[in-house]
């Protein structure tokens, strides 16, 4: 990223401290913050800064903006899916969806994944490295900016893991939900993990109001071990006691992701088995029908198959939704997209 100071990632404080360090009014850190949350990406175009400042800036800092590489509309819900190009030469995808309550962005927080579980495409070449706060805060303005629709929920469950990219992550929800820029709000924002246990702990610590979302995937360590690697680490038993503990410290409801893979973990059995794992907790399963990623083999379950998985969970008593799928004509789940132009393009 050079020695420039990437601006677009410090939060509200950090930038206040940065101007007074440059001896310049604490104001002046306001007027950059909302300029930069409008999407600019020049320090010409701050017209309300005197012209010695833009160029002291401009020797100093650097904003960083991606390019749109490729952009698919879908012809059946209005779904977008971008392929953003960072100038290192990485590639990371977000998804935008519409709903009835609102326009939802799920962002990447990595360039790549090395979780390497066996349903996902995310991680089909491994970790490249962290994206920073603002290439994580430039998906959302980009979109927001490109589409002309107001983004007002935020999910971190495109490509990557977030927790094992934890410090950056954090950095860019405290500038996300900052007044003065786009100012989404915790409540209408969601991290996704794979189940990274000690980093759960240090995010309980944080007393954050997002929704936290664990993707489970099964109910049993050999399933889980077999289908997700990082279950051989931390077993099931232990992520859930980290989510329990999670629960009971922040009060926010914990939503299990549970994607449905034909004669893998969508069994009457294994839906009465995650009956039992979860009863009494303070939580919500999303049924996923999982996503047919060429390279990884996998089969969705039938839909006969995921209503009686629902049924069961339900009438233990467990909060059930099946998910509704969104851009199925344009390949919406992150990672398949970079993938595809990686290897068009010879890349990694």
């Amino acid at each position: 990223m050079g020695d420039k100071t990437d601006i677009k990632s410090l939060t509200p404080k950090q930038l206040e401290e940065f101007f007074v360090g440059m001896g310049e009014p604490a104001f002046r850190a306001r007027q950059v913050f909302s300029w930069l949350h409008k999407g600019v990406c020049s320090f010409d175009d701050m017209t309300n800064l005197p012209i010695g400042l833009r160029e002291k800036l401009k020797n100093n800092c650097e904003i960083i903006c991606p390019i749109i590489k490729k952009k698919l509309v879908s012809e059946v819900d209005d779904t977008l899916k971008y392929l953003y190009g960072f100038s290192d030469g990485e590639n990371v995808e977000s998804v935008l969806m519409s709903y009835h309550h609102g326009n939802t962005i799920c962002i990447s927080t990595q360039a790549g994944c090395r979780m390497n579980c066996a349903f996902c495409a995310s991680s089909l070449k491994g970790l490249s490295r962290n994206l920073t706060p603002s290439e994580m805060l430039s998906q959302v303005l980009t979109a927001q900016i490109d589409s002309g629709r107001r983004i007002s929920n935020v999910v971190l469950m495109g490509i990557g893991e977030p927790l094992d990219n934890y410090d950056n992550v954090l950095t860019f929800l405290k500038i996300l939900s900052a007044p003065g820029g786009i100012n989404i709000g915790q409540r209408h924002i969601s991290l996704s993990t794979c189940g990274v246990v000690d980093r759960i702990y240090d995010l309980m610590e944080e007393k954050l109001q997002l929704t936290l979302s664990v993707s489970l995937h099964a109910p049993n360590d050999e399933i889980r071990s077999r289908i997700m690697p990082i279950n051989k680490k931390w077993k099931v038993d232990e992520l859930l006691k980290a989510c329990r503990d999670y629960t009971a410290a922040t009060k926010r409801r914990i939503s299990f992701e549970y994607a449905l893979i034909a004669g893998v973990n969508d069994t009457p059995e294994c839906a009465r088995q995650l009956s039992a794992k979860l009863r009494g907790m303070l939580c919500h399963v999303n049924l996923i029908p999982a996503n047919e990623v060429k390279e990884r083999g996998v089969k969705r379950s039938s839909s006969a198959a995921v209503k009686r998985f629902y049924d069961i969970l339900s009438g233990c008593g467990i909060t059930v939704t099946i998910r509704r799928t969104l851009g199925s004509d344009i390949n919406a789940s992150c990672g398949q997209l970079r993938f595809q132009h990686g290897t068009e393009q010879g890349g990694n």
